[in-house]
């Protein structure tokens, strides 16, 4: 190694070049999430235009080629020169980092894009990118190749006939033009009389392979994504066509929030059936909020909230101001109603009001603070004050108008109390049974000698016979194990006192170290990696599926810090003589015989984890040299909390219609 360090070994990367060289900077990974995060940034453009009033049509489309298109009926990106650099606004808002129109209060008064990176990073990682601009009658095309001019703009002049092709294409049947005059009269009076409804933008990229994991895009999820951005802007129409399969949606949803209480609570029984809206302004602060809450029979909450379209799953200040308006509200109507009398000796706290409740909050804000370039959850101090305000003063008139709704969430609220009274009781009498106990874990705990969380695992397996292999081929030092005699109950459809009388889940709860619900404290993790390995058969799915409703309805915060592992044990051992080779797929397992001869080839199908003896066990799936993990994340919140709410909520008919559409999906089912 060279000891001189001077100004010569200073690099300075140009242009996009940074973006390439560390993708995952700018948009979190090269896996299929980043690559869905590509055609995010180039919406949520189109989503601005939206906010500021000049658009109210967005259409993506995925080309049978791989590519994505997106395209709205905006003001269309400028196009005249800059004068500090003599280059079109296109080219470099495609081309520069930190470039827009967002950094501009009286061009976008709300933007969800605070940076400016987000399409000149979508041009940066893409193979090819097209982008084209229609303004002032005229098309403007421009090309670019990983994030470098390749065709400089051009421009022409769009006939009648394209234009009406195209007002076709984003209204349905274009207006007749009357009269007489050469088909450029008839152009000019077609725009005069359309005005501004026929600019726009459309760009067309394509991911960069080299950059990439997979550039093959999944329509279901890009669809959610789009019908949620369409709950939040009402009356927005958002489009999406797949080329590849011929599908194709259309979402547009003039209820907004309200419509959006509405299908987050589809399948589950509302104790309530009109959801409460609230829309109120901030003047002074220039702040618009949006809330739509519905309760239902359910016991866990379900709150969603967003900045300027922004989905900040770790929520913020506007979260914490929502929260506390709805406990002040509730308690101050109804004891001013005497619904709740002033010396009742139940206190209805905010998990008690906030029980089955289901609530989108949303609010658009001129220069949001977010907590990192993730956007996850807001910052602004300020914001907590004005959105409690906003909401008591809303719920207090909705409460003092339908008094009816209010006597209802107050009498659900109040089982809520009696419910939490109980599980604490539940709580401590555990507790004091674990303090008889010399350990204070439960007995069937299997620990390990190492003390730090961060090197420490415990496996959380199915039955004795599964717990007697792994405990005699584990690593004592850093490895535990719990085995589960059964299945855990179904917390989708039990409240946290039932959830505490389940013997399995006071067990693990015990384990893990960290509580449950309000009382749940991350640091208190006894082990950073939590494995689930249950059988590769029908039961050990179930008891996976159910430990993971556990985990997200009541330990969430593990699976967002990438605590909770699924274990990959082999379905198949293969071996001839001396030569063996576990496999994980039959197709696998088929390649692997062929490969060894077809003649005294032997193989054996493991139905369970008992089958394999310690040794075995430990080498396949246990060994962190040679193990196959997979990772717990959720992705989207919304998705998952569908998913959970789908398979194991109390609607029968939902969860078969499911089954029904996904079991062409299914390519390895154990009978």
């Amino acid at each position: 190694m060279n000891d001189t360090y001077d100004a010569s070994h200073i690099t300075v990367l140009e242009g996009l070049t940074p973006v390439r060289e560390r993708p995952a900077m700018y948009i979190g990974s090269t896996d299929t999430r980043g690559l869905h995060h590509l055609v995010y940034e180039v919406v949520d453009n189109s989503i601005d235009e939206a906010l500021a009033g000049f658009c109210s049509l967005i259409a993506v489309s995925l080309g049978a080629d791989g590519s994505v298109t997106v395209e709205d009926n905006g003001r269309g990106i400028p196009i005249d020169t800059m004068e500090k650099n003599g280059k079109c606004a296109l080219e470099v808002v495609l081309t520069v980092l930190h470039a827009g129109g967002k950094f501009d209060k009286a061009t976008y008064q709300v933007s969800g894009g605070l940076h400016g990176v987000g399409v000149s990073v979508v041009n940066a990682l893409s193979a090819s990118l097209a982008a084209r601009v229609y303004r002032d009658g005229n098309i403007y095309d421009m090309r670019f190749a990983q994030g470098k001019v390749a065709v400089p703009l051009t421009t022409r002049q769009e006939t009648l006939e394209e234009l009406q092709r195209r007002y076709q294409d984003w209204y349905g049947t274009p207006p007749m033009v009357s009269g007489g005059g050469d088909e450029q009269e008839k152009r000019k009076k077609f725009l005069a009389d359309l005005g501004y409804r026929m600019t726009g933008t459309r760009i067309t990229f394509l991911p960069d392979p080299s950059i990439f994991e997979t550039t093959k895009f999944d329509y279901d999820v890009l669809a959610h994504r789009l019908r949620e951005l369409a709950f939040l802007n009402a009356g927005l129409t958002i489009r999406i066509a797949d080329e590849r399969t011929g599908d194709k949606l259309a979402f547009c949803f003039e209820g907004g929030l309200s419509e959006f209480v509405k299908y987050l609570n589809e399948g589950t029984e509302v104790i309530h059936p009109v959801p409460i809206d609230i829309s109120r302004k901030d003047e002074e602060n220039k702040l618009e909020l949006e809330v739509a809450m519905q309760y239902t029979t359910a016991y866990d909450e379900k709150i969603f909230s967003y900045v300027n379209s922004v989905n900040t799953r770790e929520g913020g200040t506007h979260l914490e101001g929502f929260r506390s308006a709805i406990t002040r509200a509730i308690n101050t109507v109804a004891k001013k109603n005497g619904i709740v009398k002033e010396n009742a000796t139940i206190v209805l706290r905010g998990e008690d009001v906030r029980e089955g409740l289901t609530s989108v909050v949303s609010v658009k804000m001129a220069n949001p603070q977010f907590e990192g370039q993730t956007k996850m959850r807001l910052g602004n101090s300020s914001v907590k004050g004005i959105v409690d305000s906003l909401v008591y003063a809303a719920l207090s008139e909705y409460f003092d108008e339908n008094p009816n709704v209010l006597k209802i969430i107050v009498e659900k609220a109040l089982s809520a109390a009696k419910a939490r009274e109980a599980a604490r009781n539940a709580r401590d009498l555990a507790r004091r049974k674990s303090s008889l106990e010399s350990s204070g874990l439960p007995g069937k705990l299997a620990d390990c000698s190492e003390r730090d969380p961060a090197k420490s695992e415990i496996y959380i397996v199915e039955g004795d016979s599964a717990g007697g292999s792994a405990k005699g081929g584990r690593d004592r030092k850093f490895q535990a194990i719990l085995p589960l005699r059964g299945k855990i109950l179904n917390v989708e459809k039990a409240g946290e006192h039932q959830i505490l009388k389940n013997a399995e889940i006071q067990t693990l709860i015990s384990a893990i170290g960290t509580g449950i619900g309000e009382k749940f404290d991350a640091e208190r993790a006894r082990y950073h990696h939590i494995v689930i390995m249950t059988d590769a058969d029908v039961d050990g799915a179930h008891i996976r599926t159910l430990l993971l409703t556990f985990f997200y309805r009541y330990m969430p915060k593990l699976i967002d810090l990438g605590y909770v592992y699924i274990a990959q044990p082999p379905l198949f051992r293969v071996w001839k003589g001396k030569e063996e080779k576990y496999v994980y797929k039959e197709e696998e397992m088929q390649k692997v015989s062929a490969a060894m001869g077809d003649k005294g080839v032997s193989v054996q199908r493991y139905k369970g984890l008992g089958e394999m003896n310690a040794h075995q066990l430990w080498d396949t799936t246990m060994d962190p040299a040679h193990r196959i993990f997979l990772q717990v994340t959720i992705e989207d919140a919304m998705e998952a909390n569908e998913i959970f709410k789908t398979l194991m909520g109390k609607d029968v008919e939902i969860r078969k219609n499911f089954i029904i559409r996904h079991a062409k999906e299914v390519t390895n089912l154990d009978i």
